[in-house]
C-alpha cells in the first residue's frame, strides 16, 4: 500500500499544548492539509521585509497583495526596466526607499539578512532557481504555480522548506476557496462512494506551441536583460514576441505547457480529496504532432494511482488543447460526461470530474470554487443544495485569503493550505505528465516515486532535472 504525505512536526513546537490541540482538531478529516513545523515565526507585530522577484503579470498582483497584507516592500526585481519603473512609480509613496534590480541574484546578495521573505513571480524555468537560492538563505517564500519546472526542483524546495522551517505558499489561489475545501470534505466523507476515475481538461494553450523554433535574431530591447531572462536555460537568440514576455509557456526550455499552467489549479481539488500521492504509471496516450522544443497543441495523459489509505486504485486523465484552435482538442466523452451534457449545451471549456461508485462530482471552473453533484446517474445539482452534502460537517479551516495565509504562517506558524509540503508534491505529480509527454506517445512509464525514476524507461531521467547554465545553479 502506498504511503501518502508525511506531516512533519519536527523540532520543539512554538505552540502550547492547548493551541496545538485546537489547531489539530480544526483540521480533522482534512487529510490533504499538511502541518509542517515553522520554527522562526516573526511575531504578530513584526513588519515583514519582502523582496519581490518579478513585478509584471502575476508579479504585479502578487507584489500588490503582499503590500496589502502589511509587507514592507524593500526591493523589487524584474528583467525589464519598463516593469521596474512602472512598479516603482506605483509604490513610490508607500515605499520611498524601494531598491530596483534586474538580477535577483544580485538583489539577494546585497540585501542579505535584511530580507525576511520573497515572492517569486517569473517564468517557470526560473521559479525553482530563484526560490531555492532564497530559501537556502533562510527566506520565507511565496512562489507562483507551477512552483518549479522539474521534478528534481520540486524535491529540493520541499526539503528546504522543512530543513529551514520556512513559511511557504504556492500561488494557486483557488486553494483559498471555501468551495474547493467543501468539495474535499464532501468527497472524503464518501458522498460519491469510492472514487474510481478522474477527468480534468483545460482550454490551454492560449499561447503558441506545437511549432519549430524560428530562425534569425532580433535586437534585444534596451530595457531587457536577455541573459538574466534566460537564467538557467541554454543561450539562444532573442526573437521579438516569441518568448518574452508571455509566449514562453509552450517551450520546453522555459515553460511546462498547459499542464504546468493550469493543473496546479484544476487538479488541486481532486489531488487533495483523493489523497493521490505518487502515481505508479504515467502515459501520454495520445497527442497531436510533437515538435523538438515545444509541447503539443493537444494531448491526453493517463496517471494511475495505487491503493492508498484505504482508497481503491484510481485512474486520472488529463486533457488539454484550445477549443478555439482549428485543431480539435482531446476531451473526455461517453458515459463519463453524459450528465454534464444534460446540464450544459456543450462540454465546458475546462473542468474537473470525479467519478465514484455512488456518484459524480463536477467542477466547471478552473479553481474548484463551485461544484455540482450527481448521484445514481441522476441530473447534476449544485453541491450546496444536495441534502447529502448539507449533512457533512465542516472539517477544514476556511481561509482568510491566499496571501494572508502566508503572512499568518510567517507571523504565528499556522500552516498555509498550499505550503510547499503539499504544493511541491502536487507540482511534482503534475510535472510527471510533462515527462511522459516528452518520453513519447503510447509509452507506458512505470514510476517509482520515492526514488524518482522509471524502472522500465530509464531515459525518462533526462527530463526530471535540468543541467543549469553556469552561475544559475540551484
Amino acid at each position: 500500500m502506498q504511503k501518502h504525505f508525511v506531516y512533519n512536526t519536527q523540532g520543539t513546537s512554538p505552540f502550547t499544548r492547548r493551541q496545538f490541540l485546537r489547531r489539530t482538531s480544526a483540521a480533522l478529516g482534512a487529510a490533504a492539509i499538511s502541518f509542517p513545523y515553522v520554527g522562526r515565526v516573526l511575531g504578530a507585530n513584526d513588519r515583514i521585509n519582502v523582496a519581490c522577484i518579478g513585478v509584471n503579470g502575476k508579479g504585479d498582483s502578487d507584489s500588490n497583495d503582499a503590500a496589502h497584507c502589511g509587507a514592507n516592500i524593500v526591493a523589487i526585481c524584474d528583467v525589464d526596466k519598463k516593469n521596474l519603473a512602472r512598479k516603482a512609480k506605483q509604490f513610490a509613496t508607500k515605499f520611498p526607499d524601494l531598491k530596483q534590480y534586474q538580477d535577483y541574484r544580485k538583489m539577494l546578495e546585497e540585501f542579505g539578512s535584511s530580507i525576511d521573505a520573497v515572492t517569486v513571480s517569473i517564468p517557470d524555468h526560473n521559479h525553482g532557481v530563484a526560490a531555492i537560492r532564497a530559501m537556502k538563505m533562510g527566506k520565507h517564500c511565496f512562489c507562483q504555480k507551477p512552483l518549479v519546472q522539474t521534478v528534481h526542483e520540486a524535491r529540493m524546495v520541499r526539503r528546504l522548506a522543512k530543513e529551514k522551517n520556512l513559511a511557504t505558499q504556492m500561488g494557486n489561489q483557488g486553494s483559498a476557496s471555501s468551495g474547493l475545501r467543501r468539495a474535499v470534505e464532501v468527497i472524503q466523507a464518501g458522498v460519491i462512494g469510492s472514487p474510481r476515475e478522474v477527468h480534468v481538461w483545460s482550454n490551454r494553450p492560449i499561447w503558441p506551441q506545437g511549432l519549430d523554433r524560428p530562425t534569425g535574431e532580433d535586437p534585444v530591447p534596451e530595457t531587457l536583460d536577455w541573459d538574466v531572462w534566460l537564467g538557467p536555460a541554454a543561450p539562444r537568440p532573442y526573437k521579438e514576441g516569441v518568448y518574452h514576455s508571455f509566449n514562453w509557456r509552450g517551450w520546453f526550455d522555459f515553460g511546462t505547457g498547459a499542464l504546468g499552467d493550469m493543473a496546479c489549479h484544476t487538479v488541486n481539488m481532486p489531488f487533495r480529496a483523493l489523497k493521490l500521492g505518487y502515481p505508479n504509471v504515467v502515459e501520454c496516450e495520445l497527442s497531436s504532432r510533437m515538435y523538438p522544443e515545444t509541447f503539443a497543441k493537444t494531448s491526453r495523459i493517463r496517471f494511475e494511482f495505487p491503493e492508498r489509505e484505504g482508497l481503491p486504485p484510481v485512474k486520472f486523465w488529463w486533457y488539454d488543447g484550445n477549443p478555439d484552435d482549428k485543431l480539435r482538442p482531446l476531451r473526455p466523452d461517453g458515459p463519463a460526461i453524459k450528465e454534464i451534457l444534460g446540464v450544459f449545451d456543450e462540454l465546458p471549456k475546462s473542468g474537473a470530474l470525479i467519478i465514484g461508485d455512488k456518484g459524480k462530482i463536477f467542477s466547471k471552473d478552473d479553481y474548484g470554487e463551485t461544484f455540482l453533484i450527481s448521484q445514481n446517474d441522476k441530473e447534476y445539482i449544485s453541491g450546496d443544495k444536495d441534502e447529502a452534502c448539507k449533512a457533512i460537517p465542516q472539517s477544514i479551516p476556511r481561509s482568510p485569503g491566499h496571501m494572508q495565509e502566508w503572512f499568518r504562517m510567517m507571523k504565528d506558524g499556522t500552516p498555509a493550505y498550499s505550503n510547499f509540503d503539499i504544493a511541491a508534491y502536487l507540482a511534482e505529480v503534475i510535472l510527471l505528465g510533462c515527462v511522459a509527454e516528452r518520453v513519447g506517445e503510447g509509452r507506458r512509464m512505470e514510476w517509482d516515486g520515492p526514488n524518482m525514476k522509471s524502472p522500465n524507461l530509464p531515459e525518462a531521467a533526462q527530463f526530471t532535472r535540468r543541467e543549469n547554465r553556469a552561475g544559475w545553479e540551484a
